[in-house]
């Protein structure tokens, strides 16, 4: 990819491939060049193969899962000093990878992302976890698995030899964590950014939030009705017609997420008449 490709187009094509794997952590520098049109991208995507390219020398010394654990955590918590951001969790830079390697810190997912980055760059099988809260990596090498934090150095939390993935939450809520897709991580790197712009009000930020998620899972219902709502709120109603529209042709009859879109709907075109 030329470094001046239209970041949308980009993630356009990401999107029509499906849920991946990607190159992921490319994919969420594209997504943060979105809100830095005039930043140049070369130091950011030099860091990245850096990271690779050194993930990639260490990889003969991986015996097993914990091993590559290890080593990734070392490179990236140790030698580049990657972290979480404790003191201002919030910050919205903390889901912008540009702003992420520039600043060494950020939330769970975005620097998961640079975890998996390096996994696989090291010959391991690395995914995010599907954890109500708190984003988890999970590591795989010859059918052993290994969960590490990213937000606390690439901490290994609860070891894993079984085939099964571990079972998280409070003994009351438990359920069987899943490996997800890359579309899924970078939709959640993506989520918490619309989050923060709802919750202090900016529904023109979360709209084009919910532009990106798009790009991203085109396929999915649920980010059409979602933009469709946001459209609405925000008087463009064309847009949301469409986008409504949109999510009827994904969504199944009878499926809440149809039902939900054809009442949108209605009750839009009511306003418009």
């Amino acid at each position: 990819m030329s470094e001046r490709e239209d970041p949308v187009e980009y993630l356009r094509r990401l999107g029509e491939v499906g849920e991946g794997p990607h190159d992921i952590a490319l994919a969420a520098l594209m997504l943060a060049s979105l809100d830095h049109p005039t930043f140049p991208l070369e130091p950011a995507r030099a860091h990245l193969k850096e990271i690779a390219d050194l993930a990639r020398k260490e990889a003969p010394l991986i015996g097993n899962a914990e091993d590559g654990a290890r080593l990734i955590a070392n490179l990236l918590a140790g030698r580049c000093g990657y972290d979480g951001d404790r003191l201002t969790y919030d910050d919205p830079r903390n889901a912008d990878l540009l702003q992420v390697i520039q600043r060494r810190r950020g939330m769970p997912v975005a620097l998961g992302i640079l975890y998996m980055h390096a996994a696989r760059a090291a010959g391991l099988s690395a995914s995010g976890l599907d954890t109500p809260a708190h984003f988890l990596v999970m590591l795989a090498k010859s059918r052993v698995e290994i969960l590490i934090d990213p937000f606390n150095g690439g901490a290994a939390i609860d070891p894993e030899r079984a085939g099964a993935p571990p079972r998280m939450g409070t003994p009351g809520q438990a359920h069987l964590a899943q490996p997800v897709s890359d579309a899924d991580v970078l939709l959640r790197l993506q989520n918490n950014l619309k989050i923060r712009a709802l919750h202090i009000g900016d529904r023109i930020r979360a709209l084009e939030i919910a532009k990106r998620m798009i790009l991203v899972g085109p396929g999915r219902a649920e980010l059409w009705l979602d933009l469709a709502r946001l459209n609405e709120a925000n008087g463009i109603l064309g847009d949301a017609r469409r986008a409504y529209e949109s999510c009827l042709d994904i969504a199944r009859a009878g499926q809440s997420l149809h039902n939900e879109a054809a009442l949108g709907l209605a009750g839009l075109k009511r306003r418009i008449n």
